[in-house]
C-alpha cells in the first residue's frame, strides 16, 4: 500500500500556477499530494478477533432463548401497544420497575435481570438498553425516542476483550432523542442531555449537556 501526504504552499499573487499534480487550492493555498515511501510508514498493527474474551452476567441458554423469543414477539413488535404487557413482560423476567412507568414500542432490552427503573418513568419509541452490566434508572426519568444505552465496550488498544461496566441516571434526568449514553457513566439528578449527544463522562446534576463529546452547556433551573 501507497501512503500519501499533502505539501502545502502559499501563491503569491501574479505567480504562475505550478506544474504540480494533483493540485488542490483551498484558500489561496496550493497543496500538492506526493507518495510516503511504504519503509517511512510506521506498521500499524491489528487486533485478533479471534482471540477476545466476552465474560458478563449471563444467565442460562433456556431463559437467553426465551427472552429473545420473547423480547422479539412483544418488547420490540411495534404492532404491541399496550405499555403495561412489557413492564409485566420485564418484571417476569428479573427486572425491578417502579409504578406508572410508560414503556412505548419497539423496545429493546439485553438483559432485563440486569434493570431497575423507578417510578413514572417514561421511555420512547425505539430505545435500546444494551446491558451486559446493570442499568438503574432512577423515577421520572424520560428516555426520548432513539436513545441507546450501552454498558459494553471493548479493550482498544491490546485484546479488543468486553469490557463493562453500569450506568446510573438519577431522578428527574432527561435524555432526549438519538443520544448515546456509554459505560460506566452517572447521568446526575436532573440534568438534560440535547438531542444527538455522545455522553462518554458523568454528568453532574442540574446541568444542561449535549454535544459530541457531551459537555456543560448551562443550569437547568
Amino acid at each position: 500500500m501507497t501512503y500519501t501526504r499533502c505539501v502545502s504552499m502559499t501563491r503569491q499573487r501574479g505567480t504562475p500556477a505550478s506544474p504540480f499534480t494533483p493540485l488542490q487550492w483551498s484558500c489561496g493555498v496550493l497543496a500538492r499530494v506526493e507518495p510516503i515511501p511504504e519503509s517511512a510508514a510506521a506498521p500499524i498493527k491489528v487486533l485478533h478477533l479471534a482471540r477476545a474474551q466476552a465474560v458478563w452476567q449471563r444467565r442460562g441458554p433456556l431463559l437467553r432463548v426465551a427472552w429473545l423469543l420473547l423480547e422479539t414477539l412483544i418488547l420490540n413488535n411495534r404492532l404491541v401497544t399496550f405499555s403495561g404487557v412489557r413492564v409485566a413482560l420485564l418484571r417476569a423476567f428479573g427486572a425491578r420497575i417502579g409504578q406508572r412507568c410508560r414503556l412505548l414500542q419497539p423496545l429493546r432490552v439485553k438483559s432485563p435481570w440486569l434493570l431497575e427503573m423507578g417510578n413514572d418513568c417514561w421511555l420512547g419509541e425505539s430505545v435500546w438498553i444494551c446491558n451486559q452490566d446493570r442499568v438503574s434508572i432512577g423515577s421520572n426519568v424520560c428516555l426520548s425516542q432513539g436513545v441507546f444505552l450501552t454498558t459494553g465496550s471493548h479493550d482498544v488498544r491490546a485484546t479488543m476483550d468486553l469490557q463493562v461496566a453500569p450506568i446510573v441516571i438519577e431522578d428527574g434526568a432527561w435524555i432526549s432523542a438519538m443520544c448515546v449514553v456509554q459505560r460506566g457513566i452517572t447521568v446526575g439528578r436532573s440534568a438534560v442531555v440535547t438531542p444527538l449527544s455522545v455522553v462518554h463522562k458523568s454528568l453532574a446534576p442540574g446541568g444542561i449537556y449535549g454535544g459530541n463529546p457531551c459537555r456543560f452547556v448551562r443550569s437547568r433551573f
